[in-house]
């Protein structure tokens, strides 16, 4: 605690300039008037969103030190590692977060996990394990790094927090190139702002003085500060901006064939995959697939082997896969049919179908399918629970037993196996026994994860209420058909 009368070291949030207050301050300087909305021809994926902006603070400084809801602490696998953001934390924060940390039994890469802040001005500590860089294997350390910021952010949302001080994620130690790592780090907190900007008042990034030039020169791109910067800064975008969350997009993989077959892969040059690719082939011997009418010929038979047949799923869901994180999605996303809320009393993440926001007749189902397979790819790594409000459905809503068939056979291995409890909120008989058939003679392994739920109370006992964005008319009807037990639980106000 410091004596009374003496300033404090912290650094409340509040009292740092948004990332727009030196641009207007500048425009002021020169007299410049913004740039009219009929003279931008062409916009830039990441418009000016003045609304944006303000949530936006590159503050030169201690991560430490910052007097938010939650900082950022970058480690290793062990969240032992010794460099200069996380010494600094372990020094202000005092000895219990240690103690504290030898809980959490390590944290794997991409992944994040939360501690209380003890003696910081920080709530709360949010520590994530950066990658590794190699050039060769440049695909996975993004995918890795933008997990980091996506897994921190999530955390940042599902524990209602108000502000976050993000330290730069890639250490000098894990040779991440600080520039390729700027705009995994920028473009991910921009399309998290896009969707869930409501959930959070202020984004702090603390930068040392050798990162804060790069972080200057590229914020531009994310979050222009105005339609002159939005043009200007177009040009400098890289070709990958990810998808629709910032995520890197893959191109569909194919097997890389070696020039020299038995030398092995470390004596290859560094350049990497993209490199390789360009001497592969088209046709199916180049793709290392055999003859593929064969194969489906055989798979027809009966007489393709298991792990042929895994290796060809996986080659169809690759292709879905890809095909999702391409398309603009948009439409589908608007409806709110499918999200992710908190989490069960188990810690497993908990996502949301609402039945009656599926206008089955009027929308395209193969993009709906496209869309969960886009929501859900990165949710389905870990153990999850589905809950279906079938709440106030109708015949127009209904979904055909061909397409959950099809979504069946098209997801990958791992959301049927993480996939530990479906609850099936408000069932009508009707849609009972549609479900008994469904699961008896169409799919197998879902019968017995299937919970019906009658009323919210029952549902309540697996998932904790304040875990649980509820769309308003879910609550209405349960205390219309169940009573007002828990009238008060205040509905989500974006559904």
């Amino acid at each position: 605690m410091d004596p009374l009368g003496a300033p404090s070291q912290f650094v409340d949030v509040d009292s740092l300039p948004d990332w727009s207050d030196a641009y207007e301050a500048k425009q002021l300087d020169c007299h410049q008037s913004p740039v009219e909305k009929a003279q931008v021809d062409v916009r830039s994926p990441f418009p000016y969103r003045k609304d944006i902006n303000e949530k936006i603070i590159l503050w030169k400084g201690d991560v430490a030190l910052l007097n938010c809801t939650a900082i950022v602490n970058t480690s290793n696998e062990t969240l032992t590692d010794k460099n200069p953001v996380s010494e600094s934390i372990f020094m202000h924060a005092g000895p219990d977060l240690k103690d504290e940390l030898q809980k959490l039994k390590g944290c794997r890469t991409g992944e994040a996990k939360l501690t209380k802040g003890f003696n910081l001005a920080a709530r709360f500590i949010i520590h994530t394990v950066g990658p590794k860089y190699k050039s060769r294997y440049r695909t996975a350390a993004e995918s890795s790094l933008y997990s980091c910021y996506r897994n921190v952010l999530q955390l940042a949302k599902e524990q209602a927090m108000c502000s976050i001080g993000f330290c730069v994620i890639n250490t000098l130690k894990r040779c991440y190139p600080l520039e390729d790592a700027t705009h995994i780090a920028l473009r991910t907190v921009r399309r998290f702002l896009e969707v869930h900007g409501e959930t959070l008042e202020k984004v702090v990034f603390a930068v040392s003085e050798l990162e804060e030039a790069t972080y200057q020169k590229l914020l531009p791109l994310y979050f222009p500060r105005s339609l002159e910067e939005e043009v200007q800064s177009l040009p400098y975008l890289p070709a990958d901006i990810g998808n629709a969350e910032g995520e890197p997009v893959v191109p569909e993989r194919q097997i890389r064939i070696t020039e020299k077959p038995g030398i092995p892969d470390d004596a290859s040059d560094e350049e990497g995959l993209e490199a390789d690719l360009s001497f592969i082939g088209s046709h199916a011997f180049a793709r290392m697939e055999g003859d593929v009418d064969k194969q489906r010929r055989l798979i027809l038979q009966g007489q393709l082997s298991e792990a042929a047949l895994q290796k060809q799923h996986q080659r169809n869901y690759n292709r879905w896969l890809c095909q999702a994180r391409a398309e603009d999605l948009s439409d589908i996303a608007s409806l709110k049919a499918l999200y992710q809320t908190g989490v069960d009393n188990c810690g497993r993440t908990v996502m949301v179908v609402v039945g009656r926001n599926i206008p089955v007749t009027l929308i395209d189902m193969e993009k709906a399918l496209l869309y969960f397979i886009h929501v859900m790819d990165h949710i389905a790594v870990k153990e999850y629970v589905l809950v279906y409000f079938h709440t106030l459905t109708n015949d127009y809503n209904q979904l055909d037993s061909n397409f959950l068939k099809k979504l069946y056979d098209v997801v990958d291995a791992k959301y049927k196996r993480n996939l530990k409890a479906l609850y099936f909120v408000h069932p009508t008989f009707r849609s009972k026994v549609s479900a008994w058939f469904f699961t008896t003679f169409t799919v197998s392994g879902l019968k017995d994860k299937i919970h019906y739920v009658e009323s919210l109370q029952q549902l309540f006992t697996a998932i904790p209420p304040e875990q649980m964005d509820l769309p308003p008319f879910v609550l209405e009807y349960d205390v219309r058909e169940n009573g007002p037990y828990y009238s008060s639980y205040p509905p989500s106000p974006d559904l």
